[in-house]
């Protein structure tokens, strides 16, 4: 097609262009004028294009690596928590460093070496375009894919096979640690053991031997031990609290695994007095006068609802802005959290201290595909 030509080539024509004449033809069609457009390497095979591609392909390398290490310590690294001066304490520190560099040396590795490889093989072609309006043909929808497979062809990595194995590596290592991350906190199932007490079915507020577990403050010292009174609580107050019970009175690890289990913390919570409340079907008795008692976890994502506003009975999670009514069963007005947050039932025993009549009668926390509600 000579450039005099004006009229568009019919897809017969088309189907006859070779790929360096269809991209003649696009950049006709375009009104696009090559100033510029050197061979990065004209000369191929030099000591200096070798080295770029050695240098590209360890980038991606490194990506990968990276990539290995975080799947590593993501999977294997020792993650339960440990406590301050507990076998283990330093691992156990070590472990969200790690997850967070290895997975972000991945992505940097990985960038460098995309970025090398833009700035030392592919054309750095400058260009004059004048605007047009209105869709595209066909001919320049042809000719476009042809400009696509020109950049490619131009660039040399059909023949750099060092990077290609290389950048396929860590783009599939990375790729592997992209779907690991989200589905690694899904894996737990909540029917393997419904009857430990670390199943998704039972709280750190379950007593297996019947023995009291009552209601305790945090004071930010684990080995000081305050029940909890209702004269402890002004009218409108809430307090989070924890599990306690007497058996663990005398043994450190226990009383400081109770701050530290997730499905623990509870918001004790006194309404005004003559304050209407609507209560849960099949949960009348779960309060205690004023005072009622509901899991501090989220049922969104497990975040704390840590925010009360005593005038409207407003249960806040800061993370995801969702809101529970407290005078409605706290269940959930606003946000993205879909279920009301469990009530644990609370009486006051002979001593004049408040107790859990029993553990939750639903799981504590965001849905599992197993939930019926």
């Amino acid at each position: 097609m000579s450039s005099g030509e004006n009229r568009e080539p019919t897809e017969a024509e088309l189907a006859e262009y070779s790929r360096d004449e269809l991209v003649r033809l696009g950049g006709q069609l375009d009104g696009v004028e090559v100033v510029h457009n050197p061979d990065p390497w004209p000369v191929p095979g030099t000591r200096a294009e070798k080295r770029a591609e050695r240098r590209t392909a360890l980038w991606f390398t490194l990506s990968a690596l990276a990539g290995l290490a975080f799947l590593g310590v993501f999977i294997w690294w020792p993650w339960q928590y440990r406590a301050p001066g507990q076998s283990g304490y330093f691992l156990y520190t070590l472990y969200t460093p790690l997850v967070g560099a290895t997975l972000g040396c991945a992505v940097l590795f990985l960038a460098v070496g995309a970025l090398y490889y833009v700035k030392k093989f592919l054309p750095h072609e400058v260009s004059v375009q004048e605007r047009h309006d209105g869709p595209d043909t066909p001919a320049a929808q042809q000719t476009l894919l042809a400009q696509l497979a020109d950049a490619g062809a131009r660039s040399t990595i059909g023949r750099r096979s060092m990077i290609k194995r290389a950048a396929g590596a860590a783009a599939a290592v990375f790729g592997a640690g992209l779907v690991v991350l989200p589905v690694g906190g899904l894996v737990r199932n909540p029917w393997k053991d419904p009857n430990s007490e670390d199943s998704l079915w039972r709280t750190g507020w379950h007593s297996p031997n019947g023995e009291t577990v009552y209601l305790r403050r945090n004071t930010g010292n684990p080995h000081e031990i305050v029940k909890i009174r209702p004269e402890d609580l002004d009218v409108g107050g809430f307090e989070t609290v924890f599990p306690f019970r007497e058996s663990e009175r005398n043994n450190p690890e226990a009383l400081s695994a109770a701050f530290t289990r997730s499905d623990n913390p509870v918001m004790l919570i006194r309404v005004r007095p003559g304050q209407e409340v609507v209560k849960r079907a099949g949960q009348e008795d779960f309060n205690y006068g004023d005072f009622y008692a509901y899991s501090k976890i989220c049922t969104h994502l497990g975040c704390p609802t840590s925010l009360y506003e005593q005038q409207t009975g407003r249960l806040l999670c800061p993370c995801h802005q969702s809101q529970f009514d407290v005078f409605h069963y706290a269940k959930p007005v606003f946000g993205p959290a879909t279920r009301s947050l469990p009530q644990l039932p609370i009486t006051v025993d002979a001593d004049g201290y408040f107790v859990a009549r029993g553990d939750f009668i639903e799981p504590v926390g965001p849905a599992f595909w197993e939930r019926k509600s």
